[in-house]
């Protein structure tokens, strides 16, 4: 009877660990070109292990830490004293350089220093100029206001501002008792045109740039305003010949809205040239310049304040600020400045819209951070974020006249309604589609019966809604060249009259 060894043991054959680590390093020499070749297609979980416990094994074998010297049994102290096996390791440290590692040693009484090589340290860059940017301070005192009308006062005296009482319109009294029900407009009846010697038949358009804001004359409406991206603000007679009456210069840069007092004797221009300008609507004077460094996006009055005390500005650096024209720009006795009175900071981009709502006790504010945010007047802490992944940012805003609602115009070619009542919220009822404003800063306006809604176009439309079922009524081509229709106005005391302004500087009014 044969004895058969044992499988294990002495006796047991070599792993397979063990052969891959001899033949690691053959090649095939069978063809000219000598070859490397696979040991094993798929390595199984303990072979791999046993291999990486070999490899790091290797590696570990050269680089043990290094003890300092154990020093002289007869020095208890000092230089060279007796450490024994309490030696320190020496100490190892990455060089900043060259990213290898250096021994460094010291003794224990410390009379050798070690001396660390640091990196370079790159200056600090100078600050940034205004070289380039073209935002360099102007001059305050470039204000300018031309009068451009016929006649400047009537046959008792009066100015333009007096609402003219020889029409078969009533501008005069309570609009609750004028019972107005409003209809789409469908006709033009007046393009607003300056007299120009230079121009072909004697006349231009009403700006030389693209129209930024229409503003009617609070109440009344007998004037309007204009603002232009040619720096300039021009006020037009509405009734009577239609004539340019006054233009006002004083920006450098194009100017982004304009806003009237509630008692239309004052309004306020906001411009990219990062100024803020309060004008007088009758003589032209300017009354007041603020600033914050910053460029405004919008401003508002406080609507409260007939005689216009106090107004809001949204600015491109995420703020609204809050100014008072009765105080000064000047800094009080502790260096600070006293205007703004005010700070609303909590917006995470530029402001684009403010909306006063619940009895002006409250404003809604937009922002291209996607976000729509209600704050009480006065306190800068928001009482209400509204903000979705869906949304998307809100450019411009208009108040309901009947109901407690504001109208939004959103980047998604809908225009959007939320509730100011006790919740803010969103009204997903009411949803007005059909137009595109996909890039542009388009006007919304509601009519002031409240039943129509009218709406700019990027191909040169004007759109108008029924309130009640959200449906577009009608569409107008407001301008011939298919530009883009950004301003767009409802007369107050009108049934059925809206100007709308281009970006080619045209100013039209619809009937």
């Amino acid at each position: 009877m044969s004895l058969v060894p044992a499988r294990n043991g002495a006796n047991a054959p070599p792993t397979r660990a063990a052969q891959l680590t001899q033949d690691i390093f053959k090649t095939s020499t069978k063809g000219k070109v000598p070859t490397g070749y696979a040991q094993e297609i798929a390595i199984s979980e303990q072979s791999f292990r046993s291999l990486h416990r070999d490899v790091q094994s290797q590696q570990a074998a050269g680089k043990k830490r290094k003890r300092e010297g154990k020093g002289d049994s007869g020095v208890t102290y000092g230089a060279n004293a007796y450490k024994g096996p309490w030696a320190r390791y020496e100490e190892q440290r990455i060089d900043s350089d060259s990213g290898e590692e250096v021994e460094m040693s010291g003794d224990e009484s410390g009379d050798e220093v070690v001396v660390y090589e640091e990196d370079e340290i790159a200056p600090v860059p100078e600050k940034g100029g205004l070289k380039g940017t073209g935002y360099a301070d102007i001059s305050a005192d470039k204000e300018t206001s031309t009068f451009e009308g016929s006649q400047e006062f009537d046959y008792q005296g009066r100015t333009y501002m007096h609402v003219p009482q020889d029409l078969d319109v009533d501008l005069t009294s309570e609009f609750e008792n004028l019972n107005l029900r409003c209809y789409h407009p469908k006709k033009l009846i007046h393009t607003f045109r300056q007299a120009s010697s230079k121009a072909p038949g004697g006349s231009k358009d009403a700006h030389e740039k693209a129209i930024t804001a229409l503003k009617f004359f609070p109440s009344s409406g007998h004037l309007l305003l204009s603002a232009a991206a040619d720096g300039k603000v021009k006020l037009w007679d509405v009734y009577h010949n239609r004539e340019l009456l006054r233009s006002f210069s004083g920006h450098t840069k194009s100017v982004v809205d304009i806003d009237f007092t509630p008692d239309g004797t004052k309004f306020i221009s906001a411009s990219y040239d990062r100024q803020m300008k309060v004008w007088d609507t009758e003589t032209g004077k300017c009354l007041g310049r603020y600033s914050t460094g910053s460029t405004p996006h919008v401003v508002r009055w406080q609507p409260e304040q007939r005689a216009g005390q106090e107004f809001l500005a949204g600015m491109h650096d995420n703020k609204i600020v809050q100014f008072d024209t009765r105080i000064s720009s000047d800094k009080d006795a502790a260096g600070d400045k006293r205007n703004p009175v005010q700070e609303y900071d909590h917006h995470l981009g530029p402001v684009n819209s403010i909306t006063f709502c619940d009895e002006n006790r409250r404003f809604i504010t937009t922002s291209d951070d996607k976000s729509l945010r209600a704050w009480e007047y006065n306190i800068p802490v928001p009482i209400k974020l509204i903000s979705d992944p869906s949304m998307f940012a809100l450019t411009s805003s208009a108040t309901h006249p009947t109901k407690p609602c504001v109208l939004l115009q959103s980047s998604d070619n809908t225009i959007q309604v939320y509730n100011t009542g006790e919740k803010i919220k969103q009204n997903r009822k009411k949803d007005f589609r059909g137009h595109n404003n996909a890039g542009y800063a388009i006007d919304v306006d509601v009519s002031p019966d409240g039943g129509i809604v009218c709406s700019g176009d990027s191909a040169g439309w004007v759109c108008f809604w029924d309130w009640k079922t959200c449906k577009m009524w009608h569409k107008i081509r407001a301008s011939e060249e298919g530009k883009a229709v950004v301003g767009v106005a409802w007369h107050p005391r009108e049934s059925s009259k809206v100007v709308t302004g281009d970006v080619g500087g045209v100013v039209k009014y619809w009937d």
